[in-house]
């Protein structure tokens, strides 16, 4: 049999995509891709301003997308974002579990506040978004795809003042493997991609200041291609990992990092 042409392959049309912390960073990096691709893309943030004006982007180059404001540690705002995916485009097919937090805060300075607040959001947001969305998906009866945003932090033990972020990025890639299993009966397809350091607002490196240039020798250094990654680079890998390219995978976790666990 003759193989899919490559451009069927990347196709999304007819697909609705899910964005969590889609508005910016690595989120939009992400929604870029997809919608470029084809898929009606539901950018779903805490700040609807920013998440408007990133569909407004989307649509200036005749594409799909929506936006919805959510907190995703909030059950019933993700219920009520579900159903807006589904009243606005008919179905969800694919979920990007993108939206978290990284407070650096030493855990001997951490407030029980800020460690529930992680990892309400990093993992449980990610529980609460995929059992939602797994059910839609078993309902709809055509399988679907879920991915979800680790970090390398999952992977190896990052900086003093991120133990928490650690935790749930570890939780994350644990939890990933899991449901892989349990979904797989159901055609859905869990897999992970790792970020290393990347340039986005939340990192503060968008505009580099001499002085950040400084801090940010020993950590590139370390890089073996010497540069920060781009929110593209991220939304090329879940792109990768959201269409028929990865036809033959689940539970795994793509490590986009430019080298750094190498070091």
């Amino acid at each position: 049999m003759e193989p899919k042409q490559l451009k069927q392959t990347i196709d999304l049309t007819e697909k609705v995509v899910i964005v969590t912390g889609g508005a910016m960073g690595i989120g939009f990096g992400i929604a870029y891709r997809l919608a470029e691709a084809g898929a009606s893309v539901v950018i779903a943030d805490m700040n609807k301003k920013v998440a408007d004006e990133s569909v407004i982007k989307l649509l200036a180059k005749g594409w799909k997308a929506s936006a919805v404001a959510v907190d995703v540690s909030n059950a019933e705002q993700v219920k009520s974002l579900i159903d807006a995916a589904v009243n606005t485009f008919g179905s969800v097919d694919i979920l990007v579990n993108n939206a978290g937090v990284y407070p650096n805060i030493p855990m001997l300075d951490l407030q029980e506040k800020d460690f529930d607040r992680i990892l309400s959001i990093n993992l449980k947001g990610v529980f609460l978004t995929t059992q939602a969305v797994s059910k839609q998906m078993i309902k709809q009866g055509n399988g679907g795809k879920i991915i979800n945003i680790t970090s390398i932090d999952a992977l190896h033990p990052s900086m003093v003042g991120l133990a928490t972020y650690d935790a749930s990025k570890h939780g994350l890639w644990g939890f990933t493997k899991n449901i892989a299993l349990e979904l797989a009966p159901h055609k859905i397809w869990v897999n992970a991609v790792a970020p290393g350091g990347i340039n986005t607002p939340g990192t503060g490196v968008d505009t580099v200041s001499k002085e950040m240039e400084e801090q940010m020798k020993p950590f590139l250094a370390k890089i073996p291609m010497h540069r920060m990654g781009k929110p593209d680079d991220i939304g090329k890998a879940v792109l990768f990992l959201a269409s028929d390219l990865s036809s033959y995978m689940t539970g795994s976790q793509i490590v986009v990092d430019g080298g750094f666990l190498l070091a």
